[in-house]
């Protein structure tokens, strides 16, 4: 024992020590010992996967999900969240093309159908649209149609208000290689072009105040809850991406949301607003059918932009849709042009013009989900039912519609839309594959026309509520003899042209 306890001695000895020197000896506290991060590092084959998704238009952050679906605290790749130059630079193009379509394209179509006094008018009109749209969509419209914040099918959100949020990292809700900010401002023509397009049912004889006030308040109560629910992540009618949309319509770049809203929300002003003074009396001949003709061409560039930068990518669905809309808009040009042939015995070049415009509005839905084929019979229909609307429906309910809005968009826009029901083909554009392969060529015709149903309802209710109460509040129309004098003058203080040679 006495040996046993002689061994012991030092070890008793260094706890005491020990004890003495510790911190809780000397009243401090025990420091935490430093936690040092577990930094995960993706595999080569995730790093390959990620940089492959760029060319497939996928997901970047696959390969780094595991079996429950999730990425790992801390694994990412160099191309996660990150823009791919090549889609962006398509999509910065595509946006400026869509407003090439509204400036000039629609201010010179639009300008070479009016009378001379009023062709500064309907450009100013373009001007001012472009202008307030722009504000609304910075302020509040892109998050009411974009976000989600509302969890509502109806209405986006406020988290992007101001563009809050919006920078150059992707949205992936809507693109894994596109900047959410390029994004946005691509959706920005749509919101400028459509009310654009609606005014030219109601040109020379509606104020300008008229005008942009209209232009507010259709833009909030009817284009952002309609493109929500047709083109937002969890929107009514968006059967292409979300799987819980009661409406399981597709709609690739406006059918519903740009030519059915302003089509037949131009047949409702038009009809509330009232002809134009000596309509039905007087001539009223375009002054002008080379700026027609030069407008049609910048928008049938400009549409390439509309339809093929709509797949959101520079991708193999983007240049089917361009090839669907040259197709398209050929043969509803020569389709229009040669009805009136057989009907007057002449092909005039604004039939040419009207036949063009009215084959992009009918492939605009369609353009992404049909094949070729397919594209020539939506180009005959897009030539030969709004060449009806137009020539002969037009006078038979004898509505002013002066630039033939309603009989181009509307009737165009919503033939385009069943057509799109008939011919979408999974091969062309494997997407309708994910939610929609039981209703592809075979029902999907019927989503169609529910999604139509609820498209006309907003547009032409909507439309009739915001006409009725600018009317009765600051009017819409111009006195009679600013109507008479022509609204370049009386509205802008001057002429777009100018025939005193002393003055030039």
């Amino acid at each position: 024992m006495r040996i046993l306890r002689a061994d012991l001695r030092p070890i008793l000895i260094s706890l005491f020590l020990g004890l003495l020197c510790s911190p809780w000896a000397r009243g401090e506290s025990a420091a935490a010992a430093p936690v040092v991060p577990v930094v995960l590092a993706p595999t080569v084959e995730q790093r390959l996967a990620s940089v492959e998704a760029y060319l497939a238009n996928a997901d970047p952050t696959a390969a780094l999900k595991n079996a429950r679906g999730e990425i790992p605290p801390g694994l990412t790749t160099p191309s996660a969240s990150v823009a791919g130059p090549g889609h962006n630079a398509w999509m910065m193009v595509s946006a400026a093309l869509v407003l090439f379509m509204t400036l000039p394209g629609l201010a010179l179509f639009y300008g070479g159908l009016v009378r001379a006094k009023n062709v500064l008018s309907i450009m100013g009109w373009c001007l001012g649209i472009t202008s307030v749209v722009t504000v609304l969509w910075w302020a509040v419209g892109y998050s009411l149609v974009f976000g989600k914040s509302f969890d509502s099918p109806y209405l986006g959100g406020s988290e992007h208000f101001f563009l809050k949020g919006v920078g150059g990292a992707p949205n992936p809700n809507y693109s894994f290689w596109v900047s959410h900010n390029v994004f946005a401002m691509f959706q920005l023509m749509f919101a400028i072009i459509t009310p654009a397009v609606i005014v030219g049912a109601v040109v020379e004889r509606m104020k300008f105040s008229a005008v942009l006030a209209f232009t507010v308040l259709w833009v909030l109560l009817v284009y952002c809850p309609l493109a929500h629910m047709v083109w937002g992540v969890n929107g009514l009618m968006n059967g292409l991406a979300n799987p819980a949309a009661s409406i399981k319509a597709i709609d690739f770049a406006g059918g519903m949301v740009v030519e059915m809203a302003s089509g037949w929300s131009a047949l409702v002003l038009c009809t509330v607003l009232g002809p134009r003074l000596g309509f039905g009396k007087t001539p009223m001949p375009p002054h002008s059918l080379v700026l027609c003709m030069v407008g049609t061409g910048l928008l049938w560039v400009g549409w390439y932009g509309f339809n093929a930068g709509s797949a959101v990518a520079a991708d193999g669905i983007a240049g089917n849709a361009f090839m669907a809309t040259t197709i398209a808009a050929a043969v509803a040009a020569g389709t229009w042009a040669g009805l009136e042939y057989y009907v007057r015995g002449k092909a005039s070049v604004l039939g040419f013009c009207s036949g063009a415009v009215a084959g992009l509005v009918a492939i605009t839905p369609a353009c992404g989900f049909i094949d070729a084929t397919a594209s020539v019979w939506v180009g005959l229909a897009g030539g030969t039912l709004p060449f009806f609307a137009c020539t002969k429906l037009k006078g038979w309910l004898r509505y002013d519609d002066a630039l033939d809005v309603f009989g181009v968009h509307g009737v165009g826009g919503t033939i385009g839309m069943l057509l799109t029901g008939v011919f979408a083909d999974v091969a062309i554009n494997g997407n309708l594959a994910t939610h929609l392969s039981a209703s592809v060529g075979r029902t999907l015709w019927m989503e169609q026309l529910k999604g139509m149903g609820v498209a006309l309802g907003l547009a032409v209710g909507g439309t009739l509520i915001i006409a009725l109460v600018l009317r009765a509040t600051i009017g819409l129309r111009p006195t009679i003899e600013a109507e008479q004098e022509g609204l370049d003058l009386t509205d802008h203080g001057e002429h777009g042209y100018i025939y005193d040679a002393s003055n030039i």
